[in-house]
């Protein structure tokens, strides 16, 4: 039984019918009235205008001719054949080209009947002509004097074979919207609506398909894009105060021997600001006796691995243990190493745990682990098999959180019985919207200051021509002392093309640093796990000067002595990935330098790219420029969010609405944590009746 119209299947609204309702769901997931009332146009073209042949030129975008089709004929065969029609009116002619859906194009059009033809002007061989444009018989015009902003639905060839065509779409949309308009709900509070001063999602719906002028257009746009990020931040924030209310955890109120020994004796170095700070954020999480969920975030080389050890040690001191997850082997062991480093002469139990452990290590591991010896576990995706128990688990650290799933960290915390503090720390910094959007059930901590004694890298952009310069700058650094990384970009670890690109690199090197006096280190996807284990070993154990890498080193081990980064073919990195890199070096006291070459053609964004990294070194102003370059669902995290379903709604060009929406559903929660009140119920249905799943949070 349908609950509401809007859940009716498509099939049965006028001139849809069961077949053709199978091809909306098949090509655009549109399976229900509601489904296709929210299928937006893409764009909207003024209908009212018409063009001559003789006026087309090379800034007319879109172009609406009315003229006589003096010519068809099929070119080609099988499937490189093509329609090509000769459209003529009174300025000249042009061509009309098909290549695809060629037999229902052919038995719609008639040589010598008058068309109206819609479409974008393409430059051939000197002569405008048209690709798949709309030809519809001038008969059967659309008067669209009183309308003249007309919706554009994208299709398909196999939904214009069944004739989803643009102008039927419009059609289909006029007879959906007769049959709904009454019965659209509104999703909205009156007070929510009253403060961002929005129309009703009734309005808005239909104005989006069949705005009257720019300004209904504009409004409507307005609300359906505040809609879709407004639920987004109230299921995060609801989810937030569920944690904080309900979600118990325990109160680590000690401040004991283990913290206290290792600040005064084992501290590597005077804690900058920003660290105390985000240490008196997470004291005061630790002690609410409720759940800590916090995002750390932090530039390569901040000092976060210092935060979480100094927050694992609380938890010792409440007799507790604590465990530390990395996406990788490499990164694990680094932890590893690090912080019993930072632990030394202090009775605490570290291990690791990686695929890579032995059995009978393994075993004694779990031993320790599950009567409480061993305090702090390191590891990989090792830590949540069932087999890993213990005894007390009070903190759980997860680095670089965008590489695990949620599922994965749920696994964690299901480890005790009393649900564990959590810290998740990520070196790649992320823009102030996106934080909002995709961490906004979390409290979010920032280091943004660097160790005393680092220096900022210093960056610098060459082309080919500069290669001899560069050679003879690494050799100055090498004769001082210092060690070099030489990064490939490749992409596609089993193109061997560019495998080769590698291979041809390190021919070039070698001619410039001959052994013996030189010795190379070379590392990439294809070379097992202890082959490339044995190089970046070489490497910091200082018997080879330089590393030959790909991407592979992006996360990887410290090595203080590397001072200088050379990024080959840079312009084919994106920024976040330029400033990973060239987070490698800069981890000792020493000047380093990240140097970017590139060819001659860049396109506007590589040049901007290259530009920004030149110009600063401040991960969030990177990542600022890198989400208006390349938009949110290309960045590290976003998938398993959901962001990329956003429909209207762009993170880069409406972040002022994202506030609204986020300091309305915050003020919505704060006086209505339940939403319980009457004038709130609009909210909670909409939220059971959409892809959020409010039974599991609530």
């Amino acid at each position: 039984m349908v609950k509401h119209i809007l859940d009716t299947p498509v099939e049965y609204l006028k001139g849809i019918g069961p077949a053709r309702a199978e091809m909306l769901r098949k090509e655009i997931g549109v399976r229900t009235f509601g489904d296709l009332l929210l299928y937006y146009p893409f764009r909207y073209v003024d209908r009212s205008k018409f063009y001559t042949v003789g006026e087309i030129n090379s800034d007319a975008a879109w172009v609406q001719l009315k003229g006589r089709i003096t010519a068809i004929q099929t070119l080609g065969s099988g499937r490189v054949s093509r329609l090509v029609m000769t459209f003529r009116d009174s300025s000249g002619e042009t061509e009309l080209v098909f290549f695809q859906g060629l037999k229902w194009i052919r038995e719609k059009v008639q040589v010598g009947r008058e068309y109206i033809v819609f479409g974008k002007p393409n430059l051939f061989q000197g002569k405008y002509n048209f690709t798949h444009p709309d030809i519809e018989p001038a008969e059967e015009e659309i008067q669209v004097q009183q309308e003249p902003l007309q919706p554009y639905y994208s299709t398909s060839e196999k939904l214009k074979s069944r004739g989803f065509t643009p102008k039927n779409f419009v059609r289909i949309m006029r007879t959906l919207l007769s049959q709904v308009y009454q019965a659209i709900p509104e999703t909205l509070s009156p007070q929510v609506m009253r403060q961002a001063k929005l129309t009703s999602r009734a309005e808005a719906l239909f104005n989006i398909h069949f705005p009257r002028d720019p300004h209904s257009l504009a409004k409507a746009q307005e609300r359906i894009k505040f809609d879709e990020l407004f639920f987004i931040q109230l299921q995060l924030l609801r989810l937030k105060y569920i944690r904080m209310e309900k979600v118990k955890s325990r109160s680590f109120v000690k401040i004991g021997v283990f913290f206290n020994s290792f600040y005064h004796n084992n501290l590597p170095f005077e804690l900058t600001n920003a660290q105390k700070k985000v240490i008196r954020e997470i004291r005061a999480d630790l002690g609410s006796g409720k759940q800590m969920n916090r995002l750390l975030q932090g530039d390569v080389g901040s000092g976060k691995t210092l935060v979480a050890l100094m927050s694992m040690l609380i938890a010792l001191d409440n007799d507790c243990q604590a465990c530390l997850m990395a996406p990788t082997e490499i990164l694990a062991s680094q932890h590893f190493k690090t912080i019993g480093r930072m632990l030394q002469g202090l009775s605490v139990e570290v291990a690791l745990l990686t695929g890579s452990t032995r059995k009978a290590l393994r075993a004694d591991l779990h031993t320790r682990l599950q009567d409480g010896r061993l305090q702090i576990l390191i590891g990989t995706h090792a830590l949540i098999e069932e087999q890993v128990q213990f005894k007390n688990l009070g903190l759980v650290v997860i680095d670089e959180q965008h590489r695990f799933g949620v599922a994965q960290r749920a696994r964690l915390w299901e480890k005790s019985t009393i649900p564990p503090h959590v810290l998740v720390m990520t070196a790649t910094p992320i823009p102030r919207t996106l934080a909002m959007t995709l961490y906004g059930d979390l409290d979010v901590s920032v280091i943004d200051e660097l160790p005393p004694g680092r220096k900022p890298v210093k960056t610098y952009h060459f082309y080919e021509k500069d290669r001899l310069k560069v050679f003879r700058f690494m050799k100055d650094q090498i004769g001082q002392g210092r060690q070099i990384y030489v990064v490939y970009p490749i992409i596609n670890e089993s193109d061997k093309l560019e495998l080769q690109d590698l291979m041809d690199g390190m021919d070039t090197v070698s001619r410039y640093f001959p052994l013996p006096e030189y010795q190379i280190s070379i590392v990439h996807g294809q070379l097992k796990a202890a082959e490339k284990e044995s190089e970046m070993k070489r490497f910091l154990e200082k018997k080879t000067q330089i590393m030959v890498a790909t991407t592979v080193i992006e996360v990887g081990v410290d090595v203080p002595n590397a001072s200088v980064m050379v990024i080959e073919n840079a312009e084919r990195f994106g920024l976040s990935q330029l400033h990973q890199l060239r987070g490698r070096v800069g981890r000792g006291a020493d000047q380093s330098h990240c140097i970017l070459m590139s060819s001659y053609k860049l396109t506007t964004d590589g040049r901007k790219r290259l530009e920004t990294m030149v110009r600063t070194t401040d991960g969030f102003e990177i990542a600022e420029v890198d989400l208006h370059l390349r938009g949110p669902g290309d960045l590290q995290g976003t998938q398993q969010s959901g962001l990329v379903g956003l429909k209207l709604a762009s993170l880069v060009k409406d972040e002022k609405l994202l506030r609204l929406a986020r300091e309305l559903a915050y003020r919505t929660l704060d006086e209505d944590p339940g939403l319980e009140k009457p004038e709130n119920l609009p909210m909670v249905k909409h939220l059971q009746s959409s892809e959020f799943d409010w039974g599991k949070i609530s």
